[in-house]
């Protein structure tokens, strides 16, 4: 990146750095430039076009170099802010977690309208054990949740502040993503009725344990598609939270064979899937002969991005 002139402002450095994205093949080059210049300097994007003509001094230009130079190695914007909106939430994020997609929030949609099969009559505060966690405590809440594969916390965070009357259980395998989850779930106040868990898928809880939602976005990336994923994605996120095997179902087939064992009768299990992967998943929670509806649900951008199932009332 070559030095920036005293004199420019940040109009003129927003425009030089648009050009050297593009030039660099970074995606989003306009974006990328807003973001990162407004963190540099602590300010809003919309600050920066109320103060156009606000010229950098020598330390904010240095820092702002420092930025775009590792943009333009394809480091994601979230991972060199720190921070990821999601469901009009500020999350913070790491390289130890998957950045959150707006695609995602569908699965968090389509849980809200799960949810409304279960009629709450108190609001949980603090957090109660669930009975299929380690030393439960004699009351539990109107009704808990489980998620698996917690990453940033996006999800479950997002739900318990949305379903007041819930607590949730958030499992993942990785350490480093259940710090960034608890953190966030602090910051966002919610951390009183999330109970975090490391392990692997359903290992870690009682075969006993009865929730009311299951939720998952777990890998489902195929070899295929991996190979073509962009360098930011491929080259910076965490490979564990995106590669699903071969055809991307390897973790989603495991999930799908227990999960009706863990939900309680009129519940429901609540999966991201990738582009065409929908009726293959429906098609195995059919198979489990434990759901009396299994429905797929479309993202904005009109995939088939959720797939849902209620356990039969009449499931064993």
């Amino acid at each position: 990146m070559a030095p920036a002139p005293e004199s420019w402002t940040i109009l003129k450095i927003l425009r030089w750095t648009t050009d050297y994205f593009t030039t660099k093949g970074v995606s989003e080059p306009r974006t990328s430039a807003e973001v990162l210049l407004a963190h540099s300097l602590g300010l809003t994007r919309l600050d920066l076009y109320l103060r156009y003509d606000q010229p950098l001094n020598q330390e904010e230009l240095a820092r702002f170099k420092a930025l775009v130079l590792r943009r333009a190695q394809g480091e994601p914007v979230a991972y060199l802010t720190g921070h990821r909106e999601f469901w009009s939430l500020d999350f913070h994020v790491t390289s130890a977690v998957l950045i959150p997609r707006p695609e995602t929030e569908t699965l968090v949609a389509a849980a809200l309208e799960a949810a409304k099969d279960f009629k709450p009559d108190k609001k949980i505060t603090p957090l109660e054990a669930h009975p299929g966690t380690q030393n439960p405590e004699p009351e539990t809440p109107t009704f808990w949740g489980l998620e698996i594969g917690v990453g940033s916390g996006a999800i479950v965070i997002t739900l318990a502040r949305e379903l007041p009357y819930t607590a949730w259980v958030a499992v993942d395998l990785s350490a480093a993503a259940l710090a960034v989850a608890q953190d966030n779930a602090s910051r966002l106040g919610v951390a009183d009725r999330i109970r975090f868990l490391r392990g692997d898928l359903l290992a870690g809880l009682r075969p006993e344990s009865r929730f009311a939602l299951l939720a998952a976005n777990l890998p489902y990336v195929p070899r295929a598609e991996w190979e073509r994923l962009p360098r930011d994605i491929k080259d910076f996120e965490p490979r564990q939270a995106l590669w699903g095997g071969e055809d991307g179902l390897s973790l989603i087939r495991v999930l799908v064979r227990q999960a009706h064992e863990y939900l309680m009768k009129g519940g429901w299990v609540l999966l991201e899937v990738g582009d065409g992967q929908a009726p293959q998943v429906a098609t195995l929670l059919q198979q489990t002969e434990a759901y009396d509806r299994v429905e797929t649900i479309k993202d904005f951008n009109g995939i088939e991005r959720v797939v849902r199932a209620r356990r039969s009332d009449g499931a064993g």
